[in-house]
């Protein structure tokens, strides 16, 4: 296509380009500038700060009067992989490794299928009403917090006046803290997770669905397929390279277990299987000011993720199924 052909197809599609200006933006200023500053995992960052005129405030704080000349991004020391050779031996590493890639497979084990199931509910409801309503209430708490969730967790799994210990001690049991029992609390990770993101996720896959065409269920009609065919041998193969995209996505982000949700929900007595790469980073990184140590664990996540994405769409491909590229 010619310059000029190029510039006409921008011109007669240009609000297009008008509504993608603030996401590049965005994406430029908070995702491809930081990636220069990515370096400090290779270096021994020391922040600088403000350095007082006054010599003697100077002295009392212990700052020299060209402390800042060795601090900053590119006057920090160069140590290479010091800080990946510091997580990876970390004591905790094995640890956090299994509790985050054990988290995220079980979120995706569970969530995926829940999400798809959902979807494949709503759009067979033959009652419009109803799938709306159904669909609202299911993609809501999506929109919630996990402060907020912590509340309807509490208010559902207290030991002591949970609606599920009641119910619990009804039936002659005792009392359960999933909260901060190491066999239980996996699971409140996973299915509230499931519960809180499954709407959410079914839109995509509800989107899928509507683009099949109707000739299939039509003629499937005529044959006389039940209900239970007709999902089975129409709408899952149909939608079948949307699952592999979104699972090839997910795959991507495989290392990201739920910050905000673990640390909302995890407490001292389920630390050996709550702790997940990014509340270490946490508690080590940041709470400590050992930036390169977190920007050096994020830079891992990173190229795992893109290693997995890599495999995983080469793998879809050798299949002989749909892949991203």
């Amino acid at each position: 296509m010619q310059g000029h052909q190029v510039l006409r197809e921008i011109g007669r599609h240009r609000s297009v380009y008008v509504l993608l200006i603030l996401p590049l933006i965005f994406f430029v200023i908070f995702r491809y500038i930081p990636i220069w500053n990515g370096q400090i995992a290779f270096r021994d960052f020391v922040p600088p700060v403000d350095i007082p005129d006054d010599p003697v405030m100077r002295e009392l704080l212990g700052i020299e009067a060209d402390a800042n000349s060795d601090r900053g991004v590119f006057n920090s020391v160069w140590v290479g992989l010091q800080h990946f050779r510091t997580f990876i031996g970390s004591f905790f590493f094995a640890e956090i490794m299994r509790n985050t890639l054990g988290y995220s497979f079980g979120k995706l084990l569970f969530g995926l299928p829940v999400a798809i199931l959902l979807a494949v509910t709503i759009f067979e409801c033959t009652k419009p009403g109803l799938a709306k309503v159904v669909q609202t209430l299911a993609y809501l708490p999506h929109f919630l917090s996990w402060v907020i969730m912590f509340g309807i967790l509490q208010t559902i799994l207290s030991p002591s006046d949970g609606i599920l210990n009641d119910a619990i001690v009804a039936f002659g049991g005792e009392p359960v803290a999933f909260l901060t029992n190491v066999r239980t609390f996996p699971w409140v990770i996973i299915l509230s997770d499931a519960w809180r993101e499954m709407g959410w996720s079914a839109i995509i896959f509800i989107a899928a669905l509507i683009g099949i065409d109707p000739s299939l269920f039509e003629a499937a009609t005529v044959e006389g397929v039940s209900a239970r065919q007709r999902v089975w041998y129409i709408t899952l193969p149909s939608i079948r390279p949307v699952i592999v995209m979104v699972v090839i996505l997910r795959l991507g982000t495989i290392l990201d277990a739920g910050f905000m949700q673990i640390f909302m929900l995890y407490s001292i007595p389920v630390f050996s299987v709550g702790d997940i790469i990014d509340t270490w980073v946490f508690r080590q990184g940041l709470l400590n000011f050992q930036y390169s140590l977190a920007t050096a664990v994020g830079l891992f996540k990173g190229v795992v993720g893109l290693t997995l994405i890599l495999l995983a769409n080469w793998l879809t491909k050798k299949l002989g199924d749909s892949s991203m590229f």
